[in-house]
This record gives C-alpha cells, sequence and structure tokens, in this order.
C-alpha cells in the first residue's frame, strides 16, 4: 500500500522527468504547447468533474478541488504514451494511438487509485464501471489525451 505522498510524489516525478526529456528533444515552442495545454486541458476537465460532484480527490494540495500532482501525472502519460506512438506512426495517426495507450494505461492504474483511496468516484451515473471507474473516465482520458498529443501536431 502506498501513502498519498509518496504516490503524489511519483507521480510529481514522471511528469517533471517528461518535461526535462522534451525540453531536450523537442523545439520550445512544442513542449510548452503540450505541457502548458495539456495540464490546461487536464485541470479544466478534472474541475468539471470535482464541481459536478462526480469524483472526489483525498490528496493535496488542490487548487478548485483539483490536486496539483494530478496535472503532472496526465501530462506525464500522455507524453510517454505520444513518443511510444512516434515510433510507429507520425502526426494524427500518433495522436489517436497515444490517447489509446494512455486510456489503456489509466485502465489498469485508476482502479489502484481507487483501491488505495487516493480518489473516489461519486457520481450515480448509469452505465458500465468496470473495476468501479465509470465509463465517462475512459472517455475523458482518450478527449484529453488526444488533445494533450494534439497540441504538439499543432504547433509543429
Amino acid at each position: 500500500m502506498t501513502d498519498g505522498r509518496t504516490f503524489a510524489a511519483s507521480t510529481v516525478a514522471l511528469g517533471l522527468l517528461a518535461l526535462v526529456h522534451a525540453t531536450v528533444t523537442w523545439p520550445l515552442r512544442v513542449t510548452t504547447a503540450f505541457f502548458v495545454g495539456g495540464a490546461a486541458v487536464a485541470f479544466l476537465a478534472e474541475a468539471v468533474v470535482i464541481r459536478l460532484g462526480w469524483l472526489e480527490h483525498h490528496v493535496g494540495p488542490k487548487a478548485l478541488g483539483v490536486p496539483l500532482y494530478v496535472l503532472f501525472g496526465w501530462t506525464g502519460v500522455v507524453y510517454v504514451a505520444f513518443r511510444l506512438a512516434l515510433l510507429v506512426a507520425d502526426g494524427w495517426p500518433a495522436v489517436a494511438l497515444a490517447a489509446l495507450l494512455a486510456t489503456g494505461y489509466d485502465a489498469v492504474s485508476d482502479p489502484r487509485g481507487v483501491a488505495e483511496g487516493f480518489w473516489s468516484y461519486t457520481d450515480d451515473l448509469p452505465g458500465p464501471r468496470p473495476a468501479g471507474v465509470p465509463w465517462w473516465n475512459t472517455v475523458g482520458w482518450l478527449c484529453i489525451s488526444a488533445a494533450t498529443a494534439g497540441f504538439a501536431v499543432l504547433v509543429r
């Protein structure tokens, strides 16, 4: 069992390592678009579902209910997925593949975060909930991951 601070610290470390790698290997405009744009989209999406009462995070620090470590986690995971996708595709096909890879990672990791008590889903929306994770979370990961990777393609 991982405590919340260790989990948050490892998530931030992933995001920072991804940012350093991107800074060294990509033009600054692409790195900035990817990480700033991705963090903004992730923050907005998290804030909306929190405001709707569908999700509650239990690890801080937070801004508008959104834990700040989440912004590093989203961008770090999508960055790794996008760089892997770029090994076999380019442009928009790489964006689509990255969205699928990042969402697949979430499908494996999200149930553990719920089980560890880092967040909980508080919605009562009908629909599938594999391992206690609602369907809309998967849709959100696909959309946010595609948007984040798409920023890199748009500014190239």
